[in-house]
């Protein structure tokens, strides 16, 4: 079909006989219910529309971009009836069989194979089959298998328990004798079909304490072997002898790990052959003209090809990330209780690990990761899996990149801890921190030593803290260095262990993804998340231009540590007769009318639809504050909205560091990234924070905002921050947390989902 007319204007006689040419294919091929899947740039091929109001889109709005091969309405099908009548019993069950393949990224998978498919793959095929039986003879709408997971996906999204879910089928096999035959008798009988799926959950018993887990050689234990905890709920349990302990009992755990597995969910990525080609495209269709859009564009993705080259030489072995967060299943903040989900991100999202609350595991997750940590190495050394788009089976392998969550999570996957004087796990050893005796608090500030070597800001005494800086940036540390320094300590985990010894530095275990044989020769093997940072950035500087309480860094406390420096001496406070300390304006303080423009050009910006929140609801002109801000937020406030606002206050040397922290992220957060682009941003977040010390307190200098120091650095090594934050992250556990309100149910809300 000539499709010349789509890049014509919507307006023309030859747009509209194209487009009508285009209708009659699509309602004689693929109509449902007298509705297409409409392919228009909103619609996007997700809505079902009748043929006027389609029209009405393509017209307006125009073709979705790239849709050429109109493969979703049947393009490469004759229009003629007799052909449709032909393919009726396939076009009948078309919306549960796009659905099943839908659910696991597997398109048309019929034709001949060149080798036999091997077990799995025939199950999997085999279930595509029984997508096709009737629900009851005649149905037109309902294969059996589709009608199952609509009802399990309301009962889920319901909340419904157990036992009203078999009562519902019960009801409707009294109702409807023909479904007798089709409908499973009761929940257990669906569990299984939705088992057969292959996304069944393992439940591994854990300590209370999170000693250890009750597998492999310690399947049938009862009594933890570290803190002598019992196993479960009725309490702890001495003297258990052989006889007792060889009884299954049927007592409740205390603790439960829900692990799901990874191998089979990544071996469905090839059985489709549509996704099973896009699981090459880094290889085969990746833009290579120097610039970075997806991490095979980094120099990470290279080095452990370099590194690994059996690993690169199959453009179809998987690279992996795993993200870690907690949150409450109640959806309350009242409720201390927090659930810490694992997830795989490669290109979907897979939950692996479902770690119990209430309390997060800490440095204790090392316990809860051991079944992740041994399917990775199953997974290195590869596992058979068959390919729809060649028709054979080849020794699929998976690796493990790096871990994306927040800095506190970043201490418990990475063993280095995050609080105290060497909070800055790439700063490692190397002093940047100063102890603040009046804020009690660390501040990291000493940007000077970033700077390059002849920086005239390095022999600057006045300006910053009254000494020259001649140190270098600290050097990287590698696996190799981290392996050195820990050497062979064993360190023990649970609530309850006292006796570990003293690592060196800010170590407080050796992680055990060093178990994995290519994690310590991976260059980042934890990002920092642009997306708190620059979260928390954002807070500190709008609370501190506002002098928000509690959120201000510019308090007493603050100048008395000025005065204990001897730096700043017109910021010093000033005791009055009376005996009342008066604390000097600074040069970043806001008078009344400065705060008013501020906050009123903040109040009344106008977005397009769907660019941000209402970010108006959170400003309040009188008083003057703001609050209430989200993450998304604090990022169109910091990437656009800020230096705008700024640009009528405040002192040029004051306003002019913070609109170039502010373009400091924009750029960090390009969908393209340009090597060199990343090299000058380093260069530039370096000066900015040192005038940034010569303007604010030494306590604004939190952890938060020395880790900007360090993100162009990570970005020229593993590519855009996009693919590495932890913004698709905190909306998957949002979902989670939805589908969560009955805990016992959690398993089954994330089969489902």
């Amino acid at each position: 079909m000539d499709k010349s007319w789509i890049h014509k204007s919507r307006l023309s006689k030859e747009y509209e006989d194209g487009l009508n040419r285009f209708l009659d294919m699509a309602f004689d091929n693929v109509s449902l219910s007298g509705k297409i899947l409409c392919p228009c740039k909103n619609c996007k091929n997700g809505k079902w529309l009748n043929r006027e109001i389609s029209k009405e889109h393509l017209i307006v709005d125009g073709f979705l971009k790239g849709y050429t091969h109109w493969v979703l309405h049947r393009e490469d099908s004759s229009s003629s009836q007799t052909k449709f009548q032909q393919n009726e019993n396939f076009d009948i069950f078309n919306d549960m069989h796009d659905l099943v393949h839908d659910a696991f990224g597997i398109k048309d998978t019929s034709g001949d194979f060149k080798e036999e498919p091997n077990e799995q793959a025939k199950s999997f095929y085999k279930l595509l089959e029984d997508a096709q039986q009737e629900l009851y003879p005649g149905c037109k709408q309902f294969s059996k298998l589709r009608f199952i997971v609509r009802l399990f996906h309301l009962k889920c999204m319901g909340k419904w328990s157990n036992k009203t879910f078999t009562m519902l089928l019960e009801l409707l096999k009294e109702a409807f004798p023909d479904l007798t035959k089709s409908l499973p008798k009761s929940y257990y009988e669906v569990q299984k079909i939705i088992g057969a799926l292959g996304l069944n959950c393992i439940r591994i018993d854990a300590c209370p304490n999170d000693c250890m887990l009750y597998w492999k050689e310690h399947e049938n234990d009862i009594v933890c072997h570290v803190c002598n905890t019992s196993r479960y709920i009725q309490g702890e349990i001495d003297g258990v002898d052989e006889e007792v302990s060889s009884v299954k009992c049927k007592k409740i755990p205390a603790k439960v790990l829900r692990y799901f597995p990874l191998k089979p969910r990544l071996q469905r990525l090839f059985m489709s052959s549509k996704t099973a080609s896009f699981m090459r495209w880094h290889k085969e269709e990746c833009t290579k003209d120097g610039c970075m859009r997806h991490p095979s564009d980094s120099p990470l993705w290279h080095a452990f090809d370099r590194q690994n080259r059996d690993f690169a030489k199959d453009s179809r072995n998987v690279r992996l990330g795993l993200a870690a967060d907690g949150f409450s299943p109640f959806r309350t903040m009242s409720v201390t209780h927090s659930t810490w989900p694992m997830c795989m991100k490669e290109p979907f999202f897979f939950l692996t690990l479902l770690i119990p609350g209430p309390s997060p595991p800490g440095n204790n997750i090392d316990v809860y990761l051991q079944p992740l940590i041994d399917e990775l190495k199953e997974l290195w050394v590869g596992v058979e899996t068959y390919d729809a788009s060649t028709k054979q089976n080849f020794n699929m392998r998976a690796a493990l990149l790096w871990t994306i969550n927040d800095f506190p999570a970043y201490a418990n996957l990475s063993g280095w801890s995050t609080k105290g004087q060497l909070a800055c796990p790439l700063c490692h050893k190397e002093k940047c921190y100063k102890y603040l005796h009046n804020s009690h608090k660390h501040c990291y500030m000493n940007h000077r030593r970033f700077l390059s070597r002849y920086h005239p800001y390095r022999k600057d005494r006045r300006s910053f803290d009254g000494n020259e800086e001649s140190r270098m940036p600290p050097a990287t540390l590698t696996g190799d260095m981290v392996l050195e320094e820990l050497g062979g300590v064993n360190i023990k985990f649970g609530k309850k262990v006292n006796d570990n010894p003293n690592l060196p530095h800010n170590w407080k275990k050796r992680s055990i993804f060093f178990d994995l044989p290519y994690w310590k020769t991976n260059m980042l093997r934890h990002n920092l998340d642009v997306m708190h940072i620059e979260k928390n950035v954002c807070d500190s500087v709008i609370g501190t231009l506002l002098g928000l309480e509690g959120k201000t860094k510019d308090h007493e406390n603050s100048r008395l540590d000025l005065v204990d420096m001897g730096i700043r001496q017109e910021l010093h406070p000033v005791t009055l007769e009376s005996g009342k300390k008066y604390l000097p304006a600074a040069c970043f303080s806001m008078s009344k009318k400065e705060k008013e423009i501020f906050l009123e050009i903040l109040k009344t910006v106008k977005v397009p639809d769907g660019y941000a929140s209402n970010i108006s609801r959170c400003v309040q002109i009188k008083p003057n504050k703001i609050s209430g801000l989200k993450s998304h937020d604090n990022h169109i406030l910091m990437q656009q909205l800020l230096p705008i606002a700024l640009r009528k206050v405040l002192p040029k040397h004051v306003r002019t560091p913070l609109i170039k922290l502010c373009t400091f992220f924009r750029e960090l957060c390009s969908k393209v990234l340009n090597p060199g682009d990343l090299i000058r941003l380093e260069k530039e977040i370096a000066k900015t924070l040192c005038d940034l010390e010569k303007v604010f307190t030494p306590s604004f200098f939190d952890i938060m905002i020395h880790l900007s120091i360090h993100l162009a650095y990570e970005a020229r090594i593993a590519g855009p921050v996009h693919y590495r934050w932890m913004y698709p992250i905190e909306k998957y556990f949002q979902c989670c947390s939805n589908y969560s309100s009955f805990y016992i149910n959690l398993n089954e809300d994330f089969h489902i989902n």
